[in-house]
């Protein structure tokens, strides 16, 4: 399993500002951002008994999540993610579903995923069948990324994180949703090998640490 560095940080909106200008003197947008930007909409899965969010809590060293995600409010490709974090590191492997499938998968037919061709699709379908995974809640948020080439580098930031709370309907493009609590900022740094210096300076923020904040955790405040 290739794993990759990962930092997070809640910032504020003149956090954001400041950022933006300097990463955008350095660093390249995302070839698949649109002006810069894109919106995501993830659907996240959970235990009955809440496995995720508690082992995402408690700071289980070795944890997983399963999510779907789509861009820019278009369902018809949707990517179906493992997101597991191990000692501090990250893993993300994918696959694409089209919109029937995920219909399928989301009105609870999945017998066609057990003999698929795609691996994450069959694990997909085993922790649902052994584990009660279940599709639990929809957050949504703008992001804006940036790339470096040197240490494959990518960093991004998420704002406007809305909750869809227990709403499931992940295809339904009227979802309502709701702002998280405290209206969060985050910047989040992903690296290869290496992170070069210059991108460490330019991330400098006075009073500004490395933390654990989960946009899925923030989203289960109201249940």
């Amino acid at each position: 399993m290739e794993l990759r560095h990962e930092w997070k940080y809640e910032i504020n909106a003149a956090d954001r500002l400041i950022l933006r200008q300097r990463l955008a003197a350095v660093m390249e947008p995302d070839p698949h951002a649109s002006e810069g930007r894109y919106l995501i909409r993830s659907l996240y899965f959970e235990t009955p008994t809440d496995r995720a969010l508690r082992e995402k809590l408690s700071g289980v060293s070795r944890r997983e999540k399963f999510r779907l995600r789509c861009y820019n409010g278009d369902t018809s490709v949707v990517h179906l993610e493992k997101k597991s974090k191990l000692a501090g590191l990250g893993n993300k492997q994918a696959a694409e579903l089209s919109r029937a499938e995920t219909e399928r998968l989301l009105r609870g037919d999945t017998l066609w995923m057990r003999e698929d061709g795609r691996e994450l699709v069959r694990e997909l379908y085993v922790k649902m069948t052994t584990e009660g995974l279940r599709p639990k809640t929809v957050v949504e948020y703008m992001r804006e990324p940036f790339v470096y080439g040197p240490g494959g580098v990518r960093v991004t930031l998420d704002y406007d994180i809305r909750t869809g709370l227990l709403a499931t309907d992940f295809l339904d493009a009227g979802l309502v949703t709701v702002p998280v609590p405290g209206d969060p900022i985050l910047l989040e740094v992903k690296w290869d090998g290496f992170l070069p210096q210059v991108i460490q300076k330019l991330l400098e923020l006075p009073g500004r640490r490395a933390g654990a904040f989960s946009k899925y955790a923030q989203s289960r405040i109201y249940g």
